[in-house]
């Protein structure tokens, strides 16, 4: 019982990290402490590597794996200007307009819900599916000619509905 819990505090992180890799990383910690209180100085990776015999990449992902995981909420930097406090999340800028995309979908989503199925299914193969018309009329057992009118036909009657309901 004792096993399984201490297994899975070390285990259970947000990021999974194999136990050779959490072990070097102890060793590292370890090595950089008494490297520190001997020459008073920060250990080099070259030494690192040389001491513990291991490569320069396994050194990186040893030590890159033991950082804690941040969140984007979290203060990245402070504002030398006003000394406010700038989160990861505030430095991702996006042009779109959420709450207009998803109007838009639902919209969208209502009209293809109102059609019949043989224009659904044009609908839903054609601009879901990315099926060309030669492919659709190959599937519903109808002519590309057919294909391009019922689309257009479905089309029409969209635009006509959104527009009627702005």
């Amino acid at each position: 019982m004792i096993g399984e819990i201490k297994r899975f505090i070390r285990d259970d992180g947000l990021v999974k990290v194999s136990r050779s890799i959490k072990e070097l990383g102890i060793k590292i910690r370890e090595l950089q402490k008494e490297y520190f209180l001997k020459k008073g100085e920060e250990i080099t990776i070259s030494e690192i590597c040389k001491e513990l015999k291991v490569s320069k990449e396994d050194i990186a992902l040893a030590i890159d794996s033991s950082r804690n995981v941040e969140s984007i909420e979290t203060a990245s930097y402070i504002n030398n200007k006003d000394g406010n406090s700038i989160n990861l999340i505030d430095t991702i800028k996006t042009d779109k307009n959420e709450e207009e995309i998803i109007t838009n979908r639902l919209a969208i989503n209502q009209l293809i819900d109102s059609l019949e199925k043989k224009e659904k299914e044009v609908i839903l193969l054609r601009f879901y599916k990315d099926k060309t018309q030669s492919q659709v009329a190959k599937i519903m057992g109808i002519t590309q000619v057919q294909v391009s009118r019922i689309e257009r036909k479905i089309l029409q009657n969209m635009k006509a509905k959104l527009l009627d309901a702005s």
